[in-house]
């Protein structure tokens, strides 16, 4: 309990005297044992040197002199030592213990939710990198807690219109005022699929960021994986007139992935492409080596990116052109999906254009079998 009740200082400081009061007691005991024989000794060579003798009592003398000065002086120098070791040990200790009471001071802050919290970091020893570590810790509980606001605004907002819709159409149904038909129950059963697509894909997100998405990874060939992909949107492309190309690069190694999430990722890249490309252009499915993988890219001659896009397009709900793809359909949590699927599978994605008007090119790359 006395130890739950002392600050750190205290204890730091209490442990450098309790150091110091052991040492003392050492040296007092080393001297008390061994200096009055070692001094009969050193006496005893000196009078067998000198050929003078000396009698008992002036021998007892001369010890009970020798004790007493001994003790005397280790008495005034353990008192310096003490004095001068409680000082020092304050210092230390203060030294010490005031970057733990700051860092304590912003534990508690952040605790609170001023997760801007940071702390000096004044060395380069151990409190240091523990100082630096907060900071990086502080860091990343800012930008998660930026990212779940943003995320609950993002929403929000995909949830409005929708919900809007649905509540504009039910009031005019209940009120006489639209007419049930086929185009009514048409829109009605568009505005929940795209709530249940919304609902389903941020699911998905969540469990791929969090680890808790069931994988099951094979040995996949690449080009005949990507073949099947160009296979599955095929007829999709001949609706807007464009072609989709195929080009693996040779020789291959296989890579070890979930088929099934792999191809949402290329499915959301090969979907975008067609969605926004224009008409009468072509979408390259492109698989190279590179870094102990294979890099799987879909190439288009879309709209383009500009520095920023690229930077922001896996972020969820960033859209490039807002009511653009609000129109098309699309949610903003696509490309997110990706991404996490992406590391999910030990992987990265990432994206690279040369700028608004010249198309995109979207790549995954995932480890060699």
């Amino acid at each position: 309990m006395l130890r739950q009740r002392l600050s750190f200082r205290a204890r730091l400081l209490a442990a450098n005297l309790a150091v110091v009061a052991v040492g003392s007691v050492v040296v007092f005991a080393g001297v008390g044992f061994l200096a009055p024989d070692l001094f009969d000794v050193a006496m005893g060579r000196a009078m067998g040197a000198g050929g003078m003798g000396m009698d008992a009592m002036m021998g007892d003398l001369v010890r009970a002199s020798f004790q007493d000065a001994v003790g005397t002086a280790l008495l005034v120098a353990t008192g310096i030592a003490v004095i001068a070791a409680l000082g020092l040990s304050a210092l230390l200790s203060a030294q010490v213990a005031r970057p733990l009471g700051r860092l304590a001071h912003a534990a508690h802050r952040i605790a609170v939710g001023h997760y801007d919290e940071r702390v000096e970091v004044g060395t380069g020893d151990e409190i240091g990198r523990l100082a630096t570590s907060f900071n990086q810790m502080a860091a990343s509980l800012e930008a998660n807690e930026r990212r779940r606001t943003e995320l609950v605004g993002d929403v929000a907002h995909e949830l409005r219109t929708p919900l809007a819709t649905l509540e504009g159409y039910l009031e005019g149904l209940e009120d006489g005022v639209v007419e049930p038909g086929p185009r009514t129950w048409m829109l009605l059963r568009a505005e929940t699929g795209r709530l249940t697509r919304l609902v389903d894909d941020l699911q998905q997100l969540w469990r791929a960021e969090t680890g808790q998405l069931p994988l099951a990874p094979v040995t996949l060939e690449p080009r005949t994986f990507l073949e099947a992909v160009a296979q599955r949107f095929a007829a999709r492309a001949r609706e807007r007139s464009i072609g989709l190309r195929v080009d693996v690069a040779s020789p291959l190694p296989a890579v070890r992935a979930d088929p099934e999430r792999l191809g949402q990722v290329l499915d959301n890249y090969v979907a975008n492409s067609l969605r926004y490309g224009p008409r009468d252009a072509e979408v390259l499915l492109r698989a190279i080596p590179e870094t102990s993988g294979v890099t799987f890219s879909v190439v288009d001659r879309g709209p383009g990116l500009t520095a920023e896009q690229r930077e922001r397009v896996f972020e969820r709900f960033y859209r490039v052109d807002a009511s653009r793809s609000r129109a098309l359909g699309g949610s903003g949590i696509g490309l997110a999906v990706a991404r996490a699927l992406a590391q999910a599978m030990g992987g990265r994605v990432w994206a690279e254009s040369a700028g608004p008007g010249t198309g995109a090119t979207f790549s995954v790359w995932l480890p060699a079998a």
